[in-house]
C-alpha cells in the first residue's frame, strides 16, 4: 500500500513566454500539491527578448539568450508537450493542439507572445521575413550570415520595414554583425547597405524627443539609409515599392511593424480587443472566462493598458503564478498593478546603449549602460540555468490520505476504462488486418481471440518500461514503435496488440485523461502499422509506465533470423545512436532541449519501411538495437552464426548532443552492464581510445535496425533508405568468415568496399 496524494486538477500553460518561464520556475520552488502541470510550447527553446539584439549582433550565443523549456519543465515536475495550440474548447475545458489529442484543464494560462502585423501589402507575406516568430527569423538570419562569410566580397543590400524601437535596434545590430565579418575578411564595410523604411517623420515614435533625435543621429552616422514618411505599398522578390514611387532592389526584406495576435483566442470565444489580444482583469484572468489567464504580449490589460514590452511580461510572472495557485486552491486572487513608466535600455549594436525613461525629453548614451544591461540580462537568465530537481521528500497529504492497494486492487476502475476506450475507438479509424478478430475490445470476455491466416506463422514479442518523457501521448507512440520493431526485425507484419499500462495515482477524471493520451499515441502508431489494439491491463502506481505485447504474422520461409549472417555481407544501421546517454542527461537536467527534440524525432520514426527495404535488398538477418546497445545485439547475431564481424567505429552516427554527454561521463544505468561485452572485441585496448567507443554500449529506446545485406546491394539499399527518410543510414561493418581462436568482433576504421 502507498500513501500518495493523487492528481485532482490540471493546470495547462500555453506558450513558453517570459511570464510562463518565471511562473514555472516559481512552481519548482513551491509545487502545487495534487495539480498536474502541463506546459505546451511550439518550441523547446524560448528567446529572451532582452538579449536577442545582442545575439543578432553576435555578442551572445544561441544558448545564452534562450530559455531551455524542457529542463525547466522537468525541474517543475511538469509535462512538456512540443506542439502548436490551435484553439480552446471552452465548453469542455480542453486545449486543442495541432498534433495531440485535446488536453483537458481546470485552469489554463496563455503566454504566446505576438507576431508582426503584416498589413494588406501585396507580397509582404510571401517575400519578407517577419522578425517574429523569432526562431524563424533566426534561421533566416543564420543563413544570411553563412552567405556573407562564404562570399564577403559580394555586396549585400538589406531592407527593414518599421522604424520603431525593434526596427532601429535590428538595423544597428545587423549592420554591426555583418561589418564585423567584413572587417575580419579585410573587405570594405560599405559592402553592406541597410535601408530603414518608416511611415512616420521620426524613428522611435514610442519614445521621447531626446531618444528619437539621438537614434536619428546614430543611424545617420553609421550610414543606415533612412526612408522616413515612406509607405511601403508592395513587395516583390527582392524589391520594395513605396507609395511615393521610390523603389529599392535588395537581397532581403525584414518586417518589423506593430504587434498582432493569432486568430484562435478570438475564434475560441475569449473576450479580445480590436486587435485580437485577450482582455484580462487586474488578476490576469480573462474577462469572459475566469478559468483562463493570460500574460505577456498576448494579454490586453483593460484597466491599465501598457505597450507590448518584455519588461511587463517579466513582471507578470510572479503574480501570475500566485494567482494560478490561488485559483486552484479556491482562494481570493490578488491584483497585479503594473508600473506606469518603464526603463528602456536600447542597444546601438556595438556594446553601447541608450537609456530611455518616460516622456521627458532626456536620456543617456554610454558603453556603461550596455554593461549594466548585460549584467541585468545575464542575471535574469541565470535563474533558468543549473536547475536541480526538487527534494524527493514526500508531498504533504490530507489528514485522511487515500491508502492505495496492491494486487488486483490496484487496477484502474471499469468505468474509467470503458469511457477511455470509447473515446479512443471513436478517434481512430477502423482498419483491416491479416486474419480475423473474433473477440476484441468490443466484447467483455476475458481474452481476445484472433485467427491466424492460412499458411502463416505467428510472432510474439513483449516490451514494457517506465516513461522516459513527460508527454504521455508521445510516450505512447515511442513505446509502440519500440515494441513493434521486434516484429519488423523478424520480417513479420503486425496484427494485434495487448497493452499494459501503469498510471500515476489520480482522480477518475485525471486517470481517464492520462490513459486517453497514452492510448491515443499508441493506437495512432498501430493504425499506421496496420495493427489493432485488442485488449490489455491497467494499474495505478507511482509513475507512468507502458508496454505492449505485439503479435505478427509471416510465412515460415520468410523469417529473418539473427543466426543467418553470411560472410561477405555488409552490416547496415538505419538510425543514429545515443538515446541512452541523452535521457540519462535529461534526468539530471543536463541535456539541451533541442537534443531531446532530435532524439524524440528519431524514436518516433517507424522501422517498418526500413525493414521492407532491407528485405527488398535480400537481407538474410536483422535485429533492432535496443537495451543491450549496438554491440550487445550484434554479438547476439554473431554468436548464433559461424562468422566474425569487422565493425567500423568511424561509421557510427551519434545523435546531436550524445557525444557531449558521453564525454561528460553521463551514462545510462544499464551502460556498465553493457560495457562488459567490450571484452569480446578482439582489439579492445586499441578500440577504447576511439571517440565512438561508448556508443557501442549505449542502450537505445526505439533504436534502428541492424541488417545484413549482400555486398553488391549496399549502395542501392542505402540510397533507398535515404529516400525513405532514414537519413542516418550507414554501412557500419562487414561479415567475414569466423576467425578461430579470436574474439568475434574486431573494430576497424573506415575500411570501405
Amino acid at each position: 500500500m502507498f500513501n500518495q496524494q493523487p492528481i485532482t486538477q490540471d493546470l495547462v500553460l500555453i506558450g513558453g513566454g517570459h511570464s510562463h518561464a518565471i511562473a514555472t520556475h516559481q512552481f519548482i520552488m513551491q509545487p502545487l500539491p495534487g495539480v498536474r502541470l502541463t506546459l505546451i510550447s511550439a518550441g523547446s527553446n524560448t528567446p529572451y527578448s532582452g538579449m536577442l539584439p545582442g545575439h543578432v549582433a553576435g555578442l551572445y550565443s544561441y544558448d545564452e539568450c534562450h530559455i531551455d523549456l524542457r529542463p525547466l519543465a522537468k525541474a517543475a515536475q511538469a509535462q512538456f508537450y512540443l506542439d502548436q495550440v490551435i484553439g480552446l474548447d471552452l465548453e469542455n475545458q480542453r486545449v486543442l493542439c495541432a498534433n495531440h489529442p485535446p488536453v483537458g484543464f481546470d485552469a489554463v494560462s496563455i503566454d504566446i507572445g505576438s507576431t508582426p502585423a503584416l498589413p494588406d501589402v501585396p507580397g509582404a507575406a510571401e517575400y519578407s521575413i517577419p522578425v517574429k516568430p523569432w526562431d524563424q527569423f533566426l534561421a533566416q538570419w543564420q543563413r544570411l550570415i553563412a552567405q556573407v562569410k562564404l562570399a564577403p566580397t559580394q555586396p549585400i543590400c538589406l531592407a527593414i520595414v518599421g522604424g520603431g524601437a525593434g526596427g532601429v535596434e535590428l538595423a544597428l545590430t545587423i549592420q554591426y554583425q555583418i561589418q564585423q565579418i567584413l572587417q575580419r575578411a579585410e573587405q570594405p564595410l560599405d559592402n553592406v547597405q541597410i535601408h530603414l523604411f518608416h511611415r512616420g517623420d521620426q524613428v522611435m515614435t514610442g519614445h521621447n524627443g531626446w531618444v528619437r533625435n539621438r537614434f536619428h543621429r546614430i543611424l545617420t552616422h553609421k550610414g543606415v539609409h533612412l526612408h522616413l514618411e515612406e509607405d511601403v505599398q508592395e513587395v516583390h522578390a527582392g524589391i520594395v515599392y513605396c507609395r511615393s514611387g521610390f523603389k529599392l532592389t535588395c537581397d532581403r526584406i525584414f518586417w518589423v511593424t506593430r504587434a498582432s495576435a493569432p486568430l484562435w483566442p478570438r475564434t475560441s470565444g475569449l473576450a479580445t480587443d480590436d486587435q485580437g489580444f485577450i482582455q484580462v482583469s487586474p488578476t490576469l484572468q480573462s474577462l469572459s472566462h475566469p478559468q483562463v489567464f493570460a500574460a505577456g504580449d498576448i494579454a490586453a490589460m483593460v484597466q491599465s493598458p501598457r505597450p507590448k514590452a518584455g519588461v511587463f511580461a517579466v513582471r507578470q510572472g510572479r503574480p501570475l503564478a500566485e494567482n494560478l495557485r490561488r485559483f486552484l486552491g479556491g482562494e481570493t486572487l490578488e491584483k497585479y498593478r503594473p508600473q506606469r513608466q518603464i526603463l528602456g535600455l536600447i542597444s546601438t549594436g556595438d556594446r553601447n546603449a541608450v537609456l530611455s525613461w518616460g516622456p521627458l525629453p532626456w536620456g543617456w548614451e554610454s558603453p556603461w549602460l550596455w554593461r549594466w544591461k548585460d549584467k541585468i540580462d545575464r542575471k535574469f537568465m541565470d535563474q533558468f540555468k543549473n536547475l536541480a530537481m526538487p527534494s524527493m521528500a514526500p508531498t504533504p497529504v490530507a489528514a485522511e490520505p487515500v491508502m492505495y492497494c496492491a494486487g488486483c486492487g490496484s487496477k484502474v476502475g471499469g468505468s474509467v476504462l470503458e469511457r477511455t476506450l470509447q473515446r479512443v475507438q471513436k478517434a481512430q479509424p477502423s482498419i483491416a488486418i491479416e486474419g480475423e478478430v473474433i473477440i476484441g475490445l468490443d466484447a467483455a470476455d476475458d481474452a481476445a481471440i484472433v485467427s491466424v491466416p492460412d499458411g502463416q506463422v505467428m510472432a510474439h514479442t513483449l516490451d514494457y518500461f517506465r516513461s522516459l518523457i513527460s508527454d504521455p501521448f508521445i510516450f505512447g507512440q515511442i513505446c509502440t514503435h519500440h515494441s513493434l520493431s521486434d516484429l519488423f526485425a523478424m520480417g513479420a507484419t503486425p496484427q494485434t496488440v495487448l497493452a499494459l499500462a501503469s498510471l500515476p495515482y489520480a482522480s477518475d477524471a485525471k486517470l481517464e485523461e492520462t490513459l486517453f493520451q497514452l492510448l491515443s499515441g499508441a493506437t495512432q502508431v498501430l493504425h499506421e502499422a496496420g495493427a489493432l489494439l485488442v485488449g490489455g491491463h491497467t494499474t495505478e502506481g507511482n509513475e507512468l509506465a507502458f508496454g505492449l505485447s505485439c503479435n505478427g504474422v509471416l510465412k515460415r520461409d520468410r523469417i529473418l533470423r539473427k543466426s543467418d549472417l553470411k560472410p561477405d555481407q555488409a552490416l547496415i544501421m538505419t538510425k543514429p545512436l545515443g538515446t541512452g546517454t541523452l535521457f540519462a542527461a535529461d534526468m539530471r537536467l543536463q541535456a539541451r532541449g533541442r537534443w531531446i527534440d532530435t532524439a524524440v524525432e528519431s524514436m518516433l520514426q517507424s522501422n517498418q519501411a526500413a525493414a521492407t527495404c532491407l528485405i527488398k535488398h535480400q537481407a538474410s538477418a536483422c535485429t533492432d538495437i535496443t537495451g543491450f546497445g549496438l554491440l550487445g545485439h550484434l554479438l547476439e547475431m554473431v554468436k548464433a552464426a559461424p562468422v566474425s564481424v569487422d565493425l567500423d567505429l568511424d561509421a557510427l552516427s551519434p545523435l546531436p548532443g550524445a557525444m557531449t554527454c558521453l564525454e561528460r561521463g553521463i551514462f545510462s544505468s544499464l551502460h556498465p552492464q553493457n560495457l562488459r561485452a567490450g571484452q569480446q572485441i578482439e582489439n579492445v585496448n586499441e578500440s577504447q581510445t576511439h571517440p565512438h567507443w561508448h556508443l557501442l554500449f549505449d542502450p537505445q529506446t526505439s533504436g534502428g535496425l541492424l541488417g545484413a545485406v549482400p555486398a553488391e546491394h549496399v549502395l542501392d539499399c542505402l540510397a533507398d533508405l535515404q529516400a525513405l527518410g532514414y537519413l542516418h543510414s550507414r554501412q557500419i561493418g562487414w561479415v567475414i568468415p569466423s576467425r578461430p581462436l579470436a574474439q568475434p568482433v574486431r573494430c576497424v576504421i573506415s575500411r570501405r568496399r
